[in-house]
């Protein structure tokens, strides 16, 4: 039956409910700043009615839940694009690098040592006769075939950067799934009691995010509200579980390679999208390929020298003698004689051994301009512009490839602000509403407290 009671009970909940209201409002308001909050709202109903014979008397509200406005289409298209920018910028990075060891901006760059070492054959051939152009040869040869280790050097020792950066990537994964896998069982454990963990899924939802930039991951909540993950066809994570990776090292021809794996299996990882798959791709596509180039133009500029020089003969009547070392083809190698940098007078410019025939001299300063790389279609020189060239497409392709991806982000994560993020006017607005109907319910009590004193002052003047 209702009466003065029930309407202090009404009273009561709408305080509670409005309060409840305001406590959410001032948490979103708090968090506006805080990376991967998704903003709350306070679902509100209308408690069940109570029917007499008159009709039907309403008991007042209730709070149903405490709901994170949350975008799920927004927040998967925000973990791929983020694969994608994750993939592109470390390739990025790495043909940058790349690029700045192959083309520095100093005097010292290979091109301008492949110049000297021809200039050099120039002069001597312009004086076959003369002891000191017979001895400038060895100088400039020295330079260029220390320009050629000094490149070899540091691309690898760009590839053993990227080795360890992935042991820094898979430290970082194993931590991100443990701490998926702890998120996993603090939420279950406070959702089976019947409360809500929004809070600590916005934790959870902020690693996954970070999680996704690293390594191609697919999510799938649970019945118990777990986060079960995968890798591919493989869970990664599943409820309080999580399985780490490890890195192991394999020899590749003389080169350790260290290799993604689950830990204590030889299973190899895949489907690797995201920095991690830029990664792998960069230490074996990408160093290797240029490399090769710088070991082919290495290979190429001591056969071709040799087979010229080798067909020449000393003043003292020697022959086939090779002007770079025969058994050092690489770029990592590559060295003059022995027999040269002992014997200046072992460089010939003639068939005929007369210093002054300049033969074979001109025959290799020719070859500056002579296609024998790709099947005779470019130079020597050609080939190493080619390469400086090729790069710097690579670079250039990576970084608008990275440059499209963040602003795609930028873009998706925008979209996704605009439905979870906190909106201050809108809070604010919302805290005055909400503050009005809270002096509302008081004043609904005030007024059925003063009720009741009527009814009790009544009683005492009727004794």
């Amino acid at each position: 039956m209702p009466g003065l009671f029930q309407g202090l009970e009404i009273g009561r909940r709408a305080l509670l409910t409005n309060q409840a209201a305001l406590q959410t409002i001032g948490h979103n308001i708090s968090n506006v700043n805080t990376p991967g909050y998704t903003r709350q709202r306070v679902n509100i109903s209308a408690t069940i009615p109570e029917s007499n014979t008159i009709g039907s008397f309403g008991t007042g509200v209730q709070v149903t839940d405490i709901q994170q406005i949350r975008d799920l289409f927004l927040g998967n298209q925000y973990r791929q694009e983020s694969k994608s920018l994750g993939e592109w910028s470390y390739k990025e990075k790495i043909l940058s690098q790349v690029e700045s060891v192959l083309n520095p901006l100093s005097t010292d760059s290979l091109s301008n040592q492949m110049n000297d070492f021809w200039n050099a054959w120039d002069n001597f051939a312009k004086d076959p006769s003369s002891s000191s152009t017979r001895n400038e040869l060895v100088s400039p040869t020295d330079k260029m075939t220390s320009s050629f280790h000094d490149l070899n050097n540091q691309i690898e020792s760009l590839r053993s950067s990227i080795d360890a950066d992935l042991n820094n990537y898979t430290n970082e994964i194993n931590r991100m799934t443990s701490e998926v896998a702890r998120l996993n069982h603090q939420i279950q454990s406070l959702e089976v009691g019947g409360v809500v963990a929004n809070d600590l899924r916005d934790t959870r939802d902020l690693v996954l995010d970070n999680l996704a930039q690293l390594v191609d991951i697919n999510t799938n909540e649970n019945q118990n509200g777990e986060m079960v993950v995968y890798i591919g066809a493989m869970s990664i994570v599943n409820g309080r579980d999580a399985i780490n990776i490890e890195g192991k090292v394999s020899n590749v021809d003389g080169v350790p390679i260290h290799k993604l794996v689950w830990e204590g299996t030889d299973v190899e990882l895949t489907n690797s999208a995201g920095q991690l798959k830029a990664l792998i791709e960069s230490r074996d596509e990408i160093i290797p390929k240029y490399i090769d180039k710088l070991d082919t133009l290495a290979a190429a500029m001591v056969e071709q020298v040799n087979s010229i020089h080798m067909t020449g003969t000393t003043a003292d009547g020697q022959t086939n003698i090779a002007f770079f070392d025969v058994n050092k083809t690489s770029a990592g190698d590559i060295s003059i004689n022995n027999e040269i940098l002992n014997n200046q007078q072992n460089i010939v410019s003639s068939t005929s051994g007369a210093e002054s025939d300049n033969g074979l001299a001109n025959a290799i300063f020719e070859l500056r301009n002579q296609n024998v790389l790709n099947n005779g279609s470019v130079s020597m020189n050609g080939y190493y512009n080619s390469i400086i060239g090729s790069v710097a497409i690579e670079s250039s392709e990576a970084t608008s490839f990275a440059s499209n991806y963040d602003l795609l982000v930028q873009q998706v994560e925008f979209a996704r602000q605009s439905v979870q993020g906190v909106s201050l006017d809108e809070e604010m607005t919302n805290l005055i509403k909400y503050q009005h109907a809270y002096d509302a319910a008081a004043r609904v009590i005030t007024t059925m407290d003063q009720a009741l004193d009527t009814v009790l002052s009544m009683g005492v003047v009727g004794r």
